[in-house]
């Protein structure tokens, strides 16, 4: 087949580095476009020394409609609202779009403008946006030409609770997520709270009930459920580069054995290349899918409280952002999914 014409905005972050990290491995692919505001015609291997020999690019301007012209799929790996005050009809129609911010994430707009404290400028594309989990929506993202690429914390947790919420497993009014991230889901900004004396030997809460994941993780769930959801959601930062980790507890509806628990998680991802169903009795952890696309899931049953608890771990940067992207992107044009992202986890 063709090359597939890439342009990426927002190169020069985490999630845009990650981007180049696993495009420049896959076979169909040829990056012409590394937009960045902040490196405007620096070379982009003076901004990633790892990138050296390998991009001799220089970092371009976030001119969208110019690069609408020229490529075939742009990712967007920018901050929130950045986006939706330059979409427009022009670049849709001539190039696939896929959106790493929330900008069309989240279906009702009064919501999104309260959580995220913004206007959004284009709100007639919202409903249009495929949200881009192709665990669940995969036909649709074949067809789509604006993806919303899930968040890192919806992306894990949706897929550890899904199955089981869709079976009529757990009661959905119960469901509470204790979460863990590393430090590069905050973005590489330079923020006070993210230096390293701030983050070293430290683990602290942040966002509680004020979270802009929750939304988009209730409304997610809640159309597997059949009704809205309201849930709690706690996010913690923990000192390591990568990793996402979920823990989250719900209340059984009926008895269940661990068995009947696995079948149904063989049942709806024993196909799914990147989802991991482990063993009995090993809890999911960042380093062993750290670098890849994968997501490990777990479940304990409590019968004390009737309760089970649900645990998924993943790379914030791949799974969680990039990778899926890509994943996407592979869905979008054909290819086979897993298309450059039989990434290896690493390990040490």
């Amino acid at each position: 087949m063709n090359m597939i014409k890439v342009g990426i905005i927002g190169s020069t972050g985490y999630a845009g580095q990650e981007l180049v990290r696993i495009l420049l491995q896959h076979k169909y692919v040829n990056i012409i476009w590394y937009g960045s505001k902040s490196y405007l015609d620096h070379k982009y291997y003076e901004v990633y020394q790892n990138m050296f020999h390998l991009v001799s690019n220089q970092c371009m301007e976030d001119n969208m409609e110019v690069l609408a012209e020229q490529v075939d799929v742009i990712f967007t790996a920018t901050p929130h609202a950045y986006l939706s005050s330059l979409l427009n009809e022009k670049i849709l129609s001539r190039t696939k779009v896929i959106d790493l911010s929330a900008d069309y994430r989240i279906k009702d707009l009064a919501v999104f403008e309260n959580w995220y404290k913004t206007e959004h400028n284009s709100p007639q594309y919202i409903e249009e946006a495929v949200y881009g989990l192709p665990e669940k929506n995969r036909e649709s993202i074949k067809k789509a030409r604006l993806i919303a690429n899930p968040g890192c914390y919806p992306t894990c947790s949706i897929l550890a609770i899904a199955p089981l919420l869709e079976e009529g497993m757990i009661d959905p009014s119960s469901i509470i997520i204790d979460a863990k991230s590393g430090t590069s889901g905050a973005g590489r900004g330079a923020k006070v709270n993210n230096l390293y004396c701030e983050v070293n030997e430290n683990i602290k809460a942040y966002g509680v009930t004020t979270h802009r994941h929750t939304p988009e993780i209730e409304e997610q769930l809640g159309y597997l459920a059949g009704k809205p959801l309201t849930i709690n959601f706690t996010p913690h930062l923990v000192p390591m580069n990568r990793g996402i980790l979920i823990t989250a507890y719900a209340s059984l509806t009926d008895f269940v054995t661990y068995e009947e628990v696995k079948e149904v998680y063989h049942r709806y991802y024993n196909k799914e290349y990147f989802v991991r169903i482990l063993d009995k009795g090993v809890c999911p952890e960042t380093r062993w899918v750290e670098g890849s696309n994968y997501v490990d899931i777990n479940f304990a049953i409590d019968e004390r409280t009737k309760r089970i608890i649900l645990m998924g771990a993943i790379d914030n940067l791949v799974k969680g952002a990039a990778g899926q992207a890509v994943q996407n992107m592979n869905l979008m044009f054909g290819l086979e999914e897993t298309e450059g992202l039989k990434l290896v986890p690493l390990f040490p």
